[in-house]
């Protein structure tokens, strides 16, 4: 399984935003910081915002700040949002399986349960945790600490 480049963005911009505490962030420094397109970083902003992860704020004194504690953020519920459709394979798909050994097949309930341990890994970490080593993280992206 691979995450999309879209939610591996919505953890870089949530850990840069953590890092900076009660400092607002933007979106450039964002970019800059973790040498990703600006571009497709708006989006994530807007969708991190409309998800209610981020606090968003323009013009002077704006910026982007976390909405909750980052101890609050529940990475596995975070994950199931941006990513959406979890089909590891035709079968999971609710509608137009075309696999003709799907009736008697022992992979789809293999992969489920992959996919709700791969989950119920996910749903024991937080923002908070990804933050712990604070003073690397700060020292490699040059946020000030």
């Amino acid at each position: 399984m691979r995450l999309t480049t879209f939610t591996d963005y919505c953890l870089r911009a949530l850990i840069f935003v953590a890092l900076k505490g009660d400092e607002a962030a933007t979106i450039d420094e964002i970019a800059e910081h973790h040498k990703i397109n600006r571009n497709h970083l708006v989006k994530v902003v807007f969708r991190l915002g409309q998800l209610g992860y981020l606090n968003t704020s323009r013009g002077k004194g704006g910026g982007i700040r976390l909405a909750h504690d980052p101890a609050k953020l529940n990475l596995g519920k975070l994950i199931r949002q941006t990513e959406g459709e979890f089909a590891l394979v035709e079968c999971f798909q609710e509608r137009d399986c075309l696999c003709v050994i799907e009736p008697a097949c022992v992979l789809k309930s293999a992969l489920r349960a992959a996919l709700a341990a791969f989950f119920e890994v996910l749903d024991r970490y937080t923002l908070a945790d990804l933050v712990k080593p604070s003073r690397n993280l700060a020292r490699l992206l040059a946020v000030p600490g």
